[in-house]
């Protein structure tokens, strides 16, 4: 009889299972082994209570089976009650030390919630026990995944699955092995050889859409998907279906799904930020103001909807100040609105202060307010903001906030002069993140001889590559470009950059030495733009740094490329970057090494204008870097785009204004001296 179930179980043969499960147990209800199956037949015909019912029958007739209490563990599990599947666990290892399953299932277990070591332990017992079995290769390859090791993996589950070319562990674990790889369409064969042993379920029917979509073939994703979207019409599905339309640029058709994904779950950031999209691809503010209004009359609760919904009134002070009444009261204590109204107060120092105070009467210690009543003293009374930045670093113990006060005190004694105390703190700042920092790269010969720029194709998309160095503000140039601009890209800067040549600090070297292939590089850069989202070429790309070496790619394979390189005073720059750091973490060293660098890097520069090695545009943003309506309009001409006027306060932070410098004249002289000469032939003054 217990075979006949185990058949009908193998078959997915469920009612029939469920059945002779009955029948075995109304034979002998003393059977434990029966219970048992009962308890997989109930699991598999989708009674989870039935099944944990059936299942500590079988325990409390045989207390004494530690597989009884592996398998309740299994159930617990499922059922997402984790800590209760490690006592059993525990219980199933005390009753029998060599119960392989439990380990293996306790490291899974460790591996999820992030404890590697504790992975790597329980790995080591249960190798003791069975070396080869495909369940332990399962779990190392995923603890060399955790590690970051993404070679390692592959190279234990490639060989453990040539010993169990079917085991469902293995395959999952090698899919995410081939995904960490970027080997895409491995990953994806896996997946689809799990779906045919139908293994999953809805979730691999989701994973493969996932990876086909992360390949560029976005329609056919769409089409993995639907059968989900029949049966399984969850948030994140509908969301991920409209996140393919517009992938496929088909914001009309995107919406419906977007609508009902917010719809069903408004506090879902994913589906918000996709349906903006959408409403911003179709320039419909009137339907974005409409949707988001009636969703918040039903969750006025849902800070995200309010954020998209003052967002929409970016252009309009007035109509942003109103929105942001509405949100206080319909939730006069939020914090999120408090900081949404201290945004917009930037001419009210009174009511800014009195915004502030109340966010930290609500939030103590919150940062933004902090630094803002920090700035409002500094405007009116400097020594004593030195004074208040010196009592906040001695009331937290957070080391990340110390951090940040200390950076508030070095502002502090810049504003009231004690120009040599500023730099002493930023220095050490600097110095004390520096093994966290990327080492500054090296340059290539800004006087080596540059090949004219081939005659661009017709047709060819527009391309710009945006950079700029330390302290030229080049932040803020994507940050008005940033949900404006469609193909504007700032991804190298966030959790997931493209994996380009762009992206790989070795490129410039290797260019400049002759050692890389200029067209395979602008073809490989080329092919990551669909991955990118960017589906026609055209695409304003926000690059780590600026380097002529580039132009042996660009000026040959991408010509129509403009170049827009982002600048300031160098001295201000260095002030700047040693101040308020940059969007790349470089590590500054000492400040005379940190100016050789930054006047070596603007030499590049220098070069490609005095030269005109190739189409390019200086964007100055010496008198407009705390200015946004002027930072958008140097920034709209240069890229002959119209943007919209950005509110006065869209700027997070001030940076020092144009001549800041001279203030540090005495105190950074030798590091001004460096940097003088190339300030000069960008036009700047000597004095």
């Amino acid at each position: 009889m217990h075979e006949q179930i185990l058949d009908a179980l193998r078959r997915g043969a469920h009612d029939e299972a469920l059945a002779a499960a009955t029948t075995a147990v109304e034979a002998d209800g003393n059977d434990p082994r029966a219970h048992h199956l009962l308890a997989l037949a109930h699991r598999a015909a989708g009674d989870d209570a039935a099944a944990m019912a059936a299942i500590d029958h079988a325990i409390a007739l045989a207390p004494d089976d530690a597989a009884l209490y592996l398998q309740r563990a299994g159930f617990l599990i499922g059922a997402r009650q984790i800590g209760s599947a490690q006592q059993e666990l525990a219980r199933a290892i005390e009753l029998d030390p060599n119960q392989f399953g439990a380990y293996v299932v306790q490291a899974e277990l460790a591996v999820g919630l992030g404890d590697v070591d504790e992975a790597e332990r329980l790995v080591r017992i249960a190798e003791r026990i069975a070396p080869e079995h495909p369940a332990l290769a399962s779990v190392t390859g995923m603890v060399a995944l955790r590690r970051g090791d993404a070679d390692r993996a592959l190279s234990v589950l490639s060989s453990a699955q040539a010993r169990a070319p079917d085991d469902p562990q293995l395959l999952n674990a090698l899919g995410f092995a081939y995904l960490a790889k970027g080997h895409l369409a491995f990953a994806e064969q896996i997946f689809r050889r799990m779906r045919e042993q139908q293994v999953g379920g809805p979730a691999q029917q989701r994973l493969i859409a996932e990876v086909v979509h992360r390949q560029g073939r976005h329609e056919e994703a769409l089409a993995e998907l639907q059968p989900l979207l029949e049966s399984q019409a969850t948030p994140a599905n509908l969301a991920f279906a409209g996140q393919l339309e517009l992938a496929l640029r088909r914001p009309q058709q995107a919406l419906p799904w977007l609508r009902r994904a917010l719809a069903a779950n408004p506090a879902d950031g994913r589906a918000l930020n996709l349906i903006m999209a959408a409403w911003q691809q179709l320039d419909d503010v009137d339907d974005a103001r409409n949707t988001l209004d009636a969703a918040l009359a039903t969750s006025p609760h849902v800070a995200g909807l309010w954020q998209a919904r003052l967002a929409l009134e970016r252009g309009s002070p007035e109509h942003g100040r109103e929105v942001v009444a509405r949100w206080l009261a319909a939730t006069p204590e939020a914090v999120p609105a408090l900081e949404a109204k201290l945004a917009l107060l930037d001419e009210d120092a009174q009511a800014a202060e009195e915004t502030a105070r109340r966010i930290v009467a609500l939030q103590p210690g919150h940062v933004l307010a902090e630094a803002k009543l920090l700035d409002l003293l500094a405007r009116r009374d400097p020594q004593a903001a030195v004074h208040r930045a010196e009592e906040l670093q001695q009331l937290t113990t957070d080391t990340r906030m110390q951090r940040m006060v200390r950076g508030w005190l070095a502002i502090a004694n810049d504003g009231a002069e004690h120009h040599g105390e500023a730099v002493r703190i930023w220095t050490d700042l600097h110095a004390e993140a520096s093994e966290r920092m990327i080492p500054l790269p090296e340059w290539s010969d800004p006087q080596a001889p540059r090949q004219a720029s081939a005659p661009v194709p017709d047709a060819a998309p527009p391309v710009v590559f945006l950079a700029g160095l330390p302290g030229s503000g080049i932040e803020r140039t994507a940050q008005l470009l940033g949900g404006i601009v469609p193909a504007f890209r700032g991804d190298r800067f966030g959790p997931q950059p493209p994996q380009d040549p762009l992206q790989n600090v070795h490129t410039i070297p290797a260019l400049a030495r002759g050692e890389a292939d200029p067209a395979a590089l602008a073809q490989a850069w080329r092919a990551q733009l669909p991955a990118r989202q960017i589906a026609d070429g055209a695409v304003v790309d926000w690059l780590l740094w600026w380097d002529n070496a580039l132009l042996e790619m660009i000026g040959a394979h991408v010509p129509q490329a403009r170049v827009l390189v982002a600048l300031r005073d160098p001295r201000d720059m260095l002030i700047n970057w040693l101040a308020f750091g940059a969007p790349v973490p470089l590590r500054m060293g000492s400040l005379p090494e940190a100016a050789a660098w930054l006047a070596r890097g603007l030499e590049q520069v220098a070069a490609l204008h005095e030269r005109d090695l190739h189409p390019h545009r200086l964007l100055r943003l010496d008198e407009s870097v705390n200015d946004p309506p002027a930072a958008a309009s140097a920034l709209g001409e240069a890229l002959a785009l119209a943007l919209p006027v950005p509110p006065a306060g869209l700027f997070n932070g001030r940076r020092f204004a144009a001549g800041h410098w001279r203030a540090y004249g005495d105190v950074l002289a030798a590091a001004f001296a460096v940097l003088t000469p190339v300030a000069v032939r960008l036009g700047y003054p000597e004095t």
